[in-house]
């Protein structure tokens, strides 16, 4: 895993400040959040496998949103008192990543809306995850 002082030197300042500060970025001026092609979504500091492009939707919000993750071990979810609200915050499994909130306002199956920054996520085309390792996925997308 990679310390702090090397993150900031691989990742944007808007990854780190959303990754490592659990920031948020602008609304609508994002490059994911309208972005709909085949694929896998990963976390941008460990790699791990996130969402599927399948269950991604439009969901007007200005950010990606997912309606489940890829596995049901891929993030862990927290209690979110921030902002004078409550929420449920999103971080991923192995390297503790803040990637967004989860709201119970989603499409059906799930009812579930994944809101996630793009800056916490990598896109990795479909006809590109077997080289980059992530082939295991593909049924998935």
């Amino acid at each position: 895993m990679n310390n702090k002082k090397e993150l900031k030197n691989i990742l944007t300042p808007m990854q780190y400040k959303v990754t490592q500060e659990d920031g948020t970025e602008p609304p609508f001026e994002n490059p994911l959040w309208d972005f709909f092609e085949d694929g896998l979504y990963v976390d941008i500091v460990s790699g791990e496998a996130l969402f599927s492009s399948k269950d991604k939707f439009h969901s007007d919000c200005g950010w990606p949103s997912f309606m489940r993750t890829i596995s049901e071990d891929a993030v862990t979810e927290k209690s979110d008192l921030t902002m004078g609200m409550r929420r449920t915050e999103v971080r991923s499994k192995q390297a503790d990543s803040h990637l967004g909130h989860v709201f119970p306002d989603g499409p059906k199956p799930t009812g579930l809306r994944y809101c996630i920054n793009s800056a916490a996520i990598r896109f990795i085309p479909k006809e590109e995850m077997e080289q980059e390792g992530y082939g295991k996925w593909l049924e998935k997308i």
